[in-house]
């Protein structure tokens, strides 16, 4: 059923995929076109006659994202969330579920630029491959990472923090890029860890740690020190506050750039718990991020909320040692309960 389910939502997607291909190879806008600059990289000018066989060419990272964005469409218009959930994984799974969920089943309509696609080559014999892609999505630069393990699906997305250009992410002379192993040396942090790093300074900021490791700023040193704000505000009110970032057993994957470092995309899981410390009538107010969940305007003795967010970094290489700074993020409260 769920085979059959998945078919049909692919062939109610194919009339838009001659439009979606017609989009992704027409002249575009530069201040709308992803990379502008570079929007040759899905297709090597000059391609090597040797090519060995790769597990993804860009031919098939190009239709898989096309057909993607074509399915995403005709299921958000149909308010179908189990075959919604037929095409990603990962942290995309809990946040295309909120998504659902938090509208009643009518999710917005998404508009896509044309891609630009980043293909690392992988053995023809790899079980997992993956491929990254920058494109608009909804008018914004935005990463997005698809990833094989039976059928593709996507698996992260995280939108270019605002004036944030490209990262420069290097491709060889066939048009390919280049993944980076979890525990590469070659940049500052390696990819294993990037995730505990930055649920590191997201908590304990500057003074952590990781203190320079990662760059200050709204995802990082900023969160660390709104965290400590709203614990003091509660213990004041009478109530304990913690908020918690941990790093999740989703995939993280990396690109090397042109520098010798890498761009490195990853989730994070946050959870932020509210208890009141008396038996008085004291009320938590439930956030209007979370009334989808729960209905009540308040709650009477605790607050439990979970977050996920996804972000890219820019890693420096190891040659050249500097902070790590987040380039991209998205998120979304994914679940909330309270008595």
């Amino acid at each position: 059923m769920r085979v059959h389910g998945r078919r049909k939502a692919l062939a109610l997607a194919v009339a838009l995929l001659t439009v979606a291909s017609a989009c992704s190879t027409s002249p575009g806008d530069p201040a709308t076109t992803p990379a502008a600059a570079t929007s040759g990289a899905s297709a090597p000018a000059t391609p090597s006659s040797t090519v060995p066989a790769t597990a993804v060419t860009p031919e098939e990272a190009a239709e898989v994202f096309a057909t993607f964005t074509a399915t995403d469409n005709v299921l958000r218009d149909g308010g179908d969330l189990r075959l919604a959930m037929e095409y990603v994984r990962d942290a995309e799974a809990r946040l295309t579920t909120v998504a659902y969920l938090s509208t009643k089943g009518e999710p917005p309509r998404r508009t896509w630029g044309p891609p630009t696609l980043y293909v690392p080559r992988f053995p023809a014999g790899e079980s997992s491959p993956w491929f990254s892609v920058l494109t608009t999505r909804d008018g914004h630069l935005t990463m997005l990472t698809f990833a094989k393990s039976g059928d593709w699906r996507l698996g992260a997305s995280a939108r270019l923090l605002t004036g944030r250009p490209a990262p420069d992410i290097h491709l060889d002379a066939d048009g390919y890029a280049t993944a980076i192993a979890p525990a590469d040396k070659s940049v500052t942090i390696s990819p294993q860890y990037m995730g505990p790093l930055h649920a590191t300074v997201a908590e304990a900021g500057a003074d952590g740690v990781a203190a320079g490791l990662i760059a200050a700023g709204p995802y990082t040193t900023d969160v660390a020190a709104e965290i400590t704000a709203a614990r003091e505000r509660a213990k004041k009110n009478g109530f304990s506050y913690d908020s918690i970032f941990s790093a999740n057993d989703n995939p993280v994957y990396g690109l090397r750039t042109d520098d010798g470092g890498a761009v490195i995309q990853y989730s994070l899981s946050r959870t932020t718990t509210t208890t009141t410390k008396t038996a008085e009538d004291d009320y938590i107010p439930v956030p209007a991020s979370a009334r989808w969940a729960i209905s009540a305007p308040v709650v009477r003795r605790n607050l439990k909320i979970t977050e996920v967010h996804q972000y890219v970094t820019d890693v420096p290489p190891s040659k050249t040692p500097a902070a790590a700074e987040v380039i991209a993020h998205d998120g979304a409260l994914t679940r909330a309960s309270g008595q």
